[in-house]
Order: structure tokens, then C-alpha cells, then sequence
């Protein structure tokens, strides 16, 4: 099947990034003579038939933006057969003949589907700040995640200083530690917690009575915000249920959605970059419902399905390394 007319979306949460990416895959895709049609609000859009046209013109000036210009959604309807066959329907009105979505888990698994019912080719970007597809070492918008929430730490930490206060630093990631990991080293927290360790509330007060008498200072701890215990808040008022804890000032700091918007950090611009175009090419090529990612600095394309059912691992040597430094 030659593939003339290609649409782009991005899907489920934004991640700073993303329109690098759409500018990557509409320069790219025009340098191959091909059409490029823009969905609106990813599958909830293609099943609305909200598209416009896009040039060179329409991606001027966005690679440094956050968010996304298509605009984001998820779509309860793209998840019944009836909301597939009228997304189906539309990309036939508009004479659409391959996709490229930029999401994360949900959208390639929605993707996978579509694909195996209607047949249109869809080539995938990893576009999430948890960076917990399988497939890439890293996703586009965790970069910068992992930065904002580093830059947050240094800063709870002059405040938790100046009083000698613990703090709880919940970060994002849904049920992956992969930014809670990395910001905990690199912000210098004293204790990590993540989901992929399992780690009893009796431990958490032992280490953390421990660090606070060893130092006599502040403390960091970092919560992962898919942590098994319930998240920061939760473990705060376990915490300050316990007597022992009855002279420690804790304080708890979500730092939210703050992690999801922003400039994209040229990390993220340049793999965006490099997938965006990845994906135009790959399409072009005759791929379909697969995912473009990059391990160990090259390009590679997963199945689609080996995306969202096989689970991305964390490094666990990084995670001995927060004990060690703690």
C-alpha cells in the first residue's frame, strides 16, 4: 500500500516534546511529497473528524513549546467497537492512509487494536514523562520531567534547610519510580520510594529516624506517586500518627502537573526530533503497528503490542546507589 496522505496525533497526557515531534513528522513527511493531516485531540478527535491540513508553515516556531498544538485527550467512545468504526470512517472521508501517534501506553495499545480490526498502518512515538514503554530507553517529555522535578528538590531543600525539616516529595510517574529514581540521586535525597520496591511502613520510620538523628538537618525523602503505601500524603499522616515523630516538622510537597508542562530541555527536542522523522520513514517503508524508540542510541522498532504488555524495568543498580549515598 503507497502511503500519500499520512495523519499525526498526539494522545492521553501531554509531555513537553510533543511538538517537536509533530514538527519533525510534518517536515519530514513533506520533504517526501506526502500530505499531512492533523487530528485534533488524538482518538477522541479522529472519531469527530476534527483534522486540518498542516504545512511547513503550521510547525513554525513550536519546537521550544510545551504541551501540544493538536491538543491532547483520551477517549472513553475509541475504546468501543462503534467509536473505532467511526474513527475508521472519518480517516476514509478524509483519505487518510497511515498514522502516526505520539502517546504513551494507552494510545499504542489503542493503536494495536485499531490496526488489527481495520488494518490502517499507525507508527508510534513514545510520548510520556514516566518513560515506562517498552521499546526505548527513553520517552519524549521524561527528560524534562526528570529536570523540573530536580530543580523543585534543590529548592524544597533550601527551605527544609533553613528549618531543619523533613520533606515528603511526591513526584510523577504513574506506576513506574523511573523519575522518582533519578531525581532522588540527583537531587540528593536521603530515601527513595518507588513502586517496583516493596518497602514496609515499620522500615520507612526506622531509616527515616535514623537519617534525622544522624544529621540532625533537614531530610528528603522521595515519593513516587504510584508508591504501594498511598503516595506522600498518606505516608505523612502515617508518620505523624507515631508518636516518635512527634518533634520532627514534616512537610509534604506534591509537585503535580508542574513536571508535565515547560519548555522541553534539548534532550527532549532531539529525540523527539529523531522519532518524529523515524516514524514518517518507517510508515513509509511498508511498517505497521509497531513503535519507534531509541536503545542505545539507535533506532529500533517494537511491536506495538510488546509495548504496552511487556513491563520497562528500572535500573536497580541506581536504586543500591541511593542507599549507598544516603
Amino acid at each position: 500500500m503507497d502511503i500519500t496522505r499520512i495523519g499525526v496525533f498526539t494522545s492521553g497526557g501531554d509531555a513537553p516534546g510533543m511538538n517537536a515531534c509533530v514538527r519533525a513528522v510534518v517536515r519530514t513527511a513533506l520533504t517526501y511529497d506526502l500530505e499531512v493531516i492533523g487530528i485534533r485531540r488524538g482518538y477522541a478527535g479522529m472519531i469527530e473528524g476534527d483534522f486540518v491540513e498542516m504545512d511547513g508553515m503550521s510547525v513554525s516556531n513550536i519546537v521550544q513549546l510545551g504541551g501540544t498544538i493538536l491538543k491532547s485527550a483520551r477517549s472513553e467512545r475509541f475504546r468501543t467497537p462503534e467509536g473505532r468504526a467511526e474513527a475508521a470512517r472519518r480517516l476514509r472521508e478524509a483519505e487518510i492512509d497511515g498514522l502516526i501517534g505520539i502517546g504513551g501506553d494507552g494510545t499504542l495499545r489503542g493503536a494495536s487494536i485499531f490496526y488489527e480490526e481495520y488494518g490502517v498502518p499507525l507508527v508510534g512515538c513514545p510520548g510520556t514523562i514516566d518513560n515506562d514503554l517498552f521499546g526505548t530507553d527513553e520517552t519524549i517529555g521524561y527528560d524534562t520531567a526528570l529536570n523540573t522535578a530536580i530543580e523543585n528538590i534543590d529548592r524544597i531543600r533550601d527551605t527544609a534547610d533553613a528549618h531543619d525539616r523533613l520533606f515528603l516529595v511526591e513526584v510523577m510517574g504513574r506506576d513506574a519510580g523511573f523519575i522518582a529514581l533519578n531525581s532522588g540521586i540527583g537531587g540528593g535525597a536521603e530515601l527513595v520510594l518507588i513502586p517496583e520496591t516493596i518497602t514496609g511502613m515499620d522500615e520507612i520510620k526506622k531509616r527515616i529516624l535514623s537519617l534525622m538523628s544522624a544529621q540532625s538537618r533537614s531530610s528528603i525523602v522521595v515519593v513516587a506517586e504510584g508508591d504501594e503505601l498511598g503516595g506522600a500524603a498518606k505516608i505523612a499522616d502515617a508518620l505523624r500518627g507515631d508518636p516518635s515523630f512527634a518533634r520532627i516538622d514534616l512537610r509534604v510537597c506534591i509537585l503535580g502537573h508542574t513536571q508535565r508542562g515547560g519548555s522541553p530541555t534539548a534532550r527532549d527536542r532531539v529525540l523527539a526530533s529523531r522519532l518524529g522523522t523515524a516514524a514518517v520513514e518507517a510508515l513509509m517503508e511498508g511498517h505497521a503497528n509497531v513503535m519507534v524508540g531509541i536503545i542505545h542510541n539507535e533506532l529500533r522498532l517494537t511491536p506495538s503490542r510488546n509495548v504496552w504488555q511487556r513491563r520497562k524495568t528500572i535500573n536497580y543498580e541506581l536504586l543500591k546507589l541511593t542507599e549507598v549515598l544516603s
